[in-house]
């Protein structure tokens, strides 16, 4: 049986599953080309979801999944999609700069062959409540954003130029 495609696909199972396919995610979205980077495939495709994967990418998750699904020769009933998840909009109350205590660039970061996570896990835990970790980078990290909710942290995700995504991360206060 062949895998389904939903927004709840990870990516690295789609690409695994049908790789002619790498070509139709670029095709939806430029930011879809930094799968090509092995780093990225190994940790990033494994956990991310074709859900966090059309946000990343400024997509449409129904958009994303049908071309997708078109792409692969599948069809069938739209009955899973969930609600998607719109973008923080305004900075929250706990953003302040003055707080940021460490930033770091993630493109640069993958450039020189290291996954942003983990110094970013170990910054996040050496701070003080209150204070806040920054990330620069060319794409909105929905993986990453998504750890840290789950951790408990406060998150917050801006487009801060075309192209350009500031990603905050603090410790509840």
């Amino acid at each position: 049986m062949s895998l389904p495609i939903n927004p709840e696909t990870k990516v690295s199972a789609l690409l695994e599953a049908y790789p002619e396919l790498e070509s139709t995610l670029i095709e939806c979205a430029p930011a879809f080309a930094k799968l090509k980077n092995p780093i990225l495939r190994r940790t990033v495709a494994r956990v991310a979801t074709l859900e966090q994967a059309a946000r990343i990418g400024g997509f449409s998750v129904r958009d994303l999944v049908r071309r997708l699904r078109q792409a692969a020769g599948q069809s069938g009933p739209e009955t899973c999609f969930g609600e998607e998840t719109p973008p923080e909009a305004a900075a929250p109350d706990w953003l302040r700069p003055e707080k940021i205590r460490s930033r770091f660039d993630a493109d640069a970061m993958l450039a020189a062959g290291e996954h942003p996570i983990g110094r970013i896990r170990r910054s996040v835990s050496s701070l003080e409540p209150g204070e806040i970790v920054e990330l620069v980078s060319s794409f909105r990290p929905e993986p990453l954003l998504e750890t840290f909710r789950r951790a408990g942290c406060l998150v917050h995700s801006e487009e801060i130029a075309p192209g350009r995504h500031a990603t905050y991360i603090s410790r509840r206060a």
